[in-house]
């Protein structure tokens, strides 16, 4: 039972030309805040944007509850035309308002709460999709007015994305990880130290890696993929979003998949799929013992979350086999050295 609150953020972002809220930068989340903050500060918190006098009264109190570091933000965002909001989640329940989402988000990316560790039920709905420029978050209705605009001034607003989830390393770069298509990672993906995604590695909202790791494939939303395991080039992983339904897939500890592997099941430790073998949760496998003779035929879901296994495709036969993985994968230290 919770009896804390759930999470604090003082946050500045960008409201449409109606004032709706597009997205919120929130600098220093607060996981568990103490109830005396939580009082001290609860009549700011709404929707609404907060004025000059509210932030600086706001950084006084935070102040005055051990938060220093968070009432210089407040102080700093009180010199800015930006809106701001205080946000206060009592409990962890799905987001109602775009600030509620993107202070969840930010949980996730800030490494606070870990991929499945707060409720995103209704998240989809709640945030809008929006044009991310290099002027920052755009209204769909009012792209084409700015877009005239910039032309008329002799500019070219640039449109990398529509999209309704921003990159990750626009809000927040967590430490010792390497990010070579910073487009590839959405905010609300988690990344454990050590982590490296390579240019075609992508990493999902409420998915991630424990760290270190190797990610050269997709990491779909809601999977997790423990530390010391490698996605190889391509290589798919089903989300509950992308075919896995209720089944939350995972990848343990020291696994491989090979390039344009994948897999529709939970995958125990030190696990292997070879090269271009996607095992779904309905294949039909071939279990083979020591000596390589064939035991049994079972679906694939009846292996899921065993360790030591490794899935190959009989090159005659086009079976899909299961044998014990004798060999461990090591990934290279140096190579995956993010500090």
């Amino acid at each position: 039972m919770q009896n804390s609150p759930f999470a604090l953020g003082l946050g500045i972002g960008t409201q449409n030309s109606n004032g709706a809220w597009l997205e919120v930068y929130y600098p220093r989340p607060l996981l568990a805040p103490d109830q005396a903050l939580v009082d001290a500060l609860q009549e700011f918190a709404s929707d609404n944007a907060l004025s000059a006098a509210d932030l600086n009264e706001i950084a006084i109190r935070l102040d005055a509850n051990e938060q220093g570091e968070l009432a210089d933000v407040a102080e700093q965002f009180a010199l800015s035309d930006q809106p701001c909001v205080l946000t206060i989640l009592t409990k962890d329940e799905g987001p109602q308002s775009v600030p509620e989402g993107y202070l969840k988000l930010h949980l996730l990316s800030h490494r606070l709460v870990k991929p499945h560790g707060t409720n995103l039920t209704g998240l989809f709905g709640i945030l809008p999709n929006v044009a991310w420029t290099n002027e920052g978050a755009i209204d769909l209705t009012d792209l084409a007015n700015r877009q005239l605009k910039a032309r008329l001034e002799g500019r070219i607003l640039e449109v990398s994305c529509v999209d309704k989830f921003p990159k990750m390393t626009n809000y927040v770069v967590p430490a010792g990880v390497r990010i070579a298509h910073t487009a590839r990672v959405r905010l609300g993906a988690y990344l454990g130290e050590g982590t490296t995604v390579m240019h075609e590695g992508f990493i999902n909202f409420n998915a991630g890696t424990d760290g270190p790791g190797m990610i050269e494939g997709r990491i779909s939303a809601g999977v997790v993929v423990g530390s010391g395991s490698d996605l190889g080039g391509s290589a798919s992983t089903l989300g509950t979003l992308s075919g896995g339904n209720n089944v939350v897939i995972s990848v343990g500890k020291e696994c491989l998949l090979g390039a344009n592997a994948g897999t529709g099941i939970p995958l125990g430790d030190r696990c292997t799929i070879e090269a271009g073998l996607f095992v779904t949760a309905g294949s039909r496998i071939q279990v083979l013992d020591n000596n390589g003779d064939a035991v049994e035929i079972v679906k694939a879901r009846e292996l899921a979350g065993k360790s030591d296994l490794l899935f190959r495709r009989n090159s005659q036969t086009g079976a899909i086999e299961c044998l014990t993985n004798k060999s461990a994968i090591a990934l290279n230290e140096e190579l995956h050295a993010n500090n």
